[in-house]
């Protein structure tokens, strides 16, 4: 089981140090970006992300909540992004998933909680990541939707089925209870936000998240 800290609840006047906290038992790093328009908040952009890549060598999984992630595209990739998600509420995501591609960084696809499954299974052998959204996405501390995980389900037996070498992440209200009913669902990577970086010991909210989870699938299967 992957764990990704999302920054979106770090301190942002302490960035570089947040991050440091968490570095021991993260995965992967989750970049929440926002514009305003896509959904109602405005978070950061690609000079924050090239600011902190200097500082960590985390991969940087990118979730672009964006109306244009087109236009963005080059510039997160300059900036050090190693992952991004665009979402399939913006339109057809063919030509983003070709330039994601083109640019050296794995592509990710995400929907909304009310998108149903059938929207994105036509895309399963082009990306690389699937990510769920158990809350409405815009606003960090919000509660999980319990009905996603039948989502999470219906994509685990999909991917089997076919071979594919898709991860499967969730991301929303995620903490030791939810985390480990994600993972009996088929996640592979976990998102938490609140529950890491609004403890008193962020890598111990991480581990803990991890341990709830159990040992992941493959050594389930193994």
């Amino acid at each position: 089981m992957k764990i990704a800290p999302s920054i979106l609840s770090a301190d942002f006047s302490e960035l570089a140090g947040e991050v440091a906290r968490v570095a021991q038992e993260a995965d992967l790093l989750h970049v929440d970006v926002m514009d305003g328009h896509f959904v109602p908040n405005l978070t950061i952009g690609p000079p924050v992300i090239k600011s902190l890549r200097k500082r960590t060598d985390l991969y940087f999984d990118c979730h672009l909540m964006v109306d244009n992630p087109g236009d963005l595209l080059d510039d997160f990739a300059d900036a050090g992004a190693d992952g991004c998600t665009v979402h399939i509420e913006v339109g057809d995501p063919r030509p983003l998933f070709g330039r994601i591609r083109e640019l050296g960084m794995r592509v990710g696809l995400t929907f909304n909680p009310d998108t149903p499954f059938d929207a994105v299974e036509p895309y399963l052998d082009e990306i690389d990541v699937l990510l769920f959204m158990s809350v409405f996405p815009g606003f960090g501390g919000q509660a999980f939707i319990p009905s996603v995980l039948d989502k999470v389900a219906a994509a685990r037996r999909a991917v089997d089925e076919r071979g594919l070498p898709v991860e499967l992440e969730i991301d929303g209200g995620i903490d030791p209870e939810t985390g480990a009913r994600a993972a009996a669902a088929g996640v592979d990577i976990l998102v938490a936000g609140s529950a890491i970086f609004h403890a008193d010991d962020p890598a111990a909210a991480a581990r803990g998240i991890r341990e709830a989870a159990g040992p992941g699938r493959a050594r389930q299967s193994s």
